[in-house]
Order: C-alpha cells, then structure tokens, then sequence
C-alpha cells in the first residue's frame, strides 16, 4: 500500500506519456521544432490535459540498451520536476548523440524544459 501511494505521487503515470505511434508521427509532423545545446524538442499544444512527453532515444544515442535508459530516465525526471510550468504541452525529445546521462544532463534538461513553455 505504501509504495502504490509514493509511485503515484512521484512517477510519471500513463496520462502524462506519449505512447501512440500516431501521437509521435503527428508530433514530428506537425509540431514545433525547437533546437536547445543539441535536444531536440517537438512541441504543440493541446485544448486541456497534463502535459506529455515522448523519448526519441536510438542505438546511434548510445550502443549499450543499460545507457539509452539512463538518457531516457534522465528526461523523465527532468520532465517530472518541470511539468507544473509546461500546461498543455505534448513535448517529444531527442537528445544528442553522444549524450552522457548524469546529473549534469538532468540540470541541464531541466533548464531546457522550463524555457519550452515560455
């Protein structure tokens, strides 16, 4: 019981992530592209709801499957920590290749994400 209420206080639930494939392909068709220190950030609003976020994270990221899901635990923090100033957004993120996961990259991302919804 205890750890059903700390997940759901401080995860990132199903509502607040991109999971559709046609979400993704409409995000990189239609959305906004915004290009900050190498992240790339595919970003359009919606009428209402939490913001979400979608990771782009290939093998040309990093080789290793153990690094990729840092980078992509890296984002989800940052995005965690920053949605209350995000509103409505639907936010799709590529980091740059080569990119090492780390406290520096989560400082980082989270600079970035603060200043998407300005």
């Amino acid at each position: 019981m205890l750890g059903e209420s700390r997940r759901a206080a401080f995860g990132l639930g199903a509502d607040k992530r991109l999971a559709r494939k046609a979400d993704f392909e409409r995000l990189l068709r239609e959305g906004a592209r915004r290009t900050r220190s190498g992240y790339v950030f595919f970003v359009s609003t919606r009428a209402a709801g939490p913001p979400r976020l979608g990771i782009l994270v290939t093998r040309k990221h990093a080789a290793r499957a153990t690094v990729r899901n840092r980078i992509k635990r890296c984002i989800r923090e940052a995005f965690r920590l920053e949605q209350a100033a995000l509103g409505t957004l639907d936010v799709l993120v590529r980091p740059p290749l080569g990119a090492r996961p780390g406290v520096a990259m989560l400082e980082r991302l989270r600079e970035l994400f603060s200043g998407l919804s300005q």
